[in-house]
């Protein structure tokens, strides 16, 4: 690979510097003339300091130590007996050129290097200043690339460059780029490019480089390419483009794209780490939930297995004679948990589609009390009291009755498991008229404030004390909120006004036949 320093030309061209101390060396002369003529003062070479002091500060020691040279010989030459020549008589008037020569080398290399530190401080204030601004940018943000947008578009404006981009990738040809000043304008091709190289001890300086297998031409913009590094590791490019008859970036600028650049790849670890860990959280979570739910199911089927198989097995002991009732309440028995454990499976499925998205409504007008005595019949809480209250001519809702019904079933269900003795089952008209709400009400314990939110949560289970109640799954309310949603309502959990907890269902309602209606009734 071709390799070229890069060098940046000077910002004060030879004929500014020339023009500034001819100007000031005028100046000076055309002040000493009149001192002499007017005031009469005896030495005004003096005056010729200021121009050394203005050259300094403008151009540096060399200009000033020039323009010295030039005051000694101007005075020599114009006030120095005899006049007009270079020759000098008097040796007082030796050491007075002397002395002023020295003097202006002095003056103008000491104004030249507080100028230097003056620019310098400026400079480094002007880094501090736009590097606190982009670490706040990259702070306030989730990820780089939402960050770097502001930061290229910043960068731009700093360094006075004509385009900005940043790219991530291993090398060059594989970057894809994150944000770009001119998008969407395509990118410069890359042929030759000014690498910015960075030492351990912080030097830094702009090489200019041919890229293997990129075209010979001579582009049409200087390109300056800064690799974002991190622990050894290429994680993409900086990327400026400025004309190519321009000046290359001066010492701010190249420690503000090298600084930016070092941001940018320690932001992009940071979204790197960031995502391991929530791939770390999810795993472990998911590995949690696995393992909650094959408990949960294990512990759920185990026990209705185990009274099947008591009840099966005392039926099948010949040694016993059973009366026919008591064959009656063994196979009801069995029957109760076979049908339990039919719940546990349906609930598994069905929320087993919902998170799939599977789930399909065959929507259609139904009468929320022929529904709920279906559930209510299903259920038959023998040791509960279950009552209904719906309002006078309620309208239908728009419902899967299917749905609906599994809906309820398990809002029962719950209430018969965690509430007390009295439930009620209750329809009304929502606020706004547009909609109906089917409540499930209990007077048991309820639940705290804080776990209300949570009720509809997979595997949530409500705190009883220290710890949580271990009993259900804690999919049941999570199968509720599925079937509801994929019926276009809503469903709510709040304190019960019989003491304990109640299930709002938000429903869509619609008109249906007065005959449709009445033969339901």
């Amino acid at each position: 690979m071709n390799v070229l320093h890069y060098r940046r030309p000077a910002a004060s061209t030879v004929a500014g510097t020339l023009v500034l101390t001819g100007l000031s060396l005028g100046a000076a002369t055309a002040a000493i003339a009149l001192l002499r003529a007017i005031a009469h003062v005896t030495y005004p070479a003096p005056v010729y300091l200021l121009a050394v002091i203005v050259v300094g500060v403008r151009h540096g020691t060399v200009p000033a130590a020039i323009t010295s040279v030039a005051a000694f010989l101007l005075y020599d030459f114009l006030f120095v007996q005899p006049v007009y020549t270079l020759t000098i008589n008097s040796p007082d008037e030796w050491l007075n050129l002397l002395l002023l020569l020295a003097v202006s080398v002095f003056i103008g290399r000491m104004a030249a290097a507080l100028a230097a530190r003056a620019e310098e401080a400026a400079d480094r204030a002007r880094e501090a200043e736009n590097m606190h601004a982009i670490t706040g940018i990259l702070a306030a943000t989730r990820t780089v690339a939402e960050a770097a947008p502001a930061v290229v578009s910043r960068i731009r404006t700093v360094t006075s460059m004509d385009r900005v981009w940043f790219g991530l990738g291993a090398t060059a040809a594989d970057e894809r780029v994150l944000a770009d000043t001119a998008s969407p304008e395509p990118l410069p091709l890359l042929g030759w490019q000014v690498v910015l190289q960075r030492t351990p001890d912080g030097e830094m300086r702009w090489v200019r480089a041919h890229v293997p297998g990129a075209p010979l031409r001579t582009p049409r913009v200087a390109l300056h390419r800064v690799r974002v590094e991190v622990a050894g590791e290429t994680l993409g490019s900086l990327w400026a483009a400025r004309a190519k008859d321009s000046p290359g970036p001066g010492r701010a600028e190249t420690r503000i794209l090298s600084a930016a650049a070092d941001q940018l790849g320690q932001a992009v670890i940071r979204d790197r780490l960031a995502r391991e860990a929530t791939a770390a959280e999810i795993a472990r979570e998911s590995e949690a939930l696995k393992t909650s739910l094959l408990d949960s199911v294990s512990h759920d089927l185990r026990t209705p297995l185990a009274t099947i198989r008591a009840a099966a097995g005392s039926m099948l002991d010949r040694q016993v004679s059973w009366s026919a009732d008591e064959q009656r309440d063994a196979f009801e028995i069995i029957d109760a948990e076979a049908e339990r454990m039919g719940r546990l499976v349906r609930n598994l499925l069905d929320l087993s589609r919902i998170e799939s998205g599977v789930l399909k409504p065959d929507l259609e007008a139904r009468l929320l009390p022929e529904i709920a005595a279906t559930a209510i019949a299903r259920v038959k809480p023998s040791d509960k009291t279950v009552t209904t209250t719906f309002e006078p001519d309620l309208p239908a809702v728009l419902v899967d009755e299917v749905y609906l019904s599994q809906v309820l079933t398990n809002l029962l269900e719950n209430a018969v498991r965690y509430g007390g003795r009295a439930i009620e089952v209750s329809g009304r008209v929502a606020a706004g008229g547009e909609a109906v709400e089917l409540v499930v009400a209990d007077d048991g314990e309820g639940v705290p404030e804080s776990a209300l939110g949570r009720l509809f949560d997979k595997f949530y289970q409500v705190p009883r004390g220290a710890r949580p109640s271990g009993r259900g799954m804690g999919i049941g309310l999570t199968v509720v909120a599925g079937l509801v949603h994929a019926m276009g309502g809503s469903v709510r959990a709040e304190k019960s006004h019989l003491g304990g907890l109640a299930i709002v269902v938000t429903l869509r309602c619609v008109a249906v036949p007065e005959e449709t209606r009445a033969a339901a009734r």
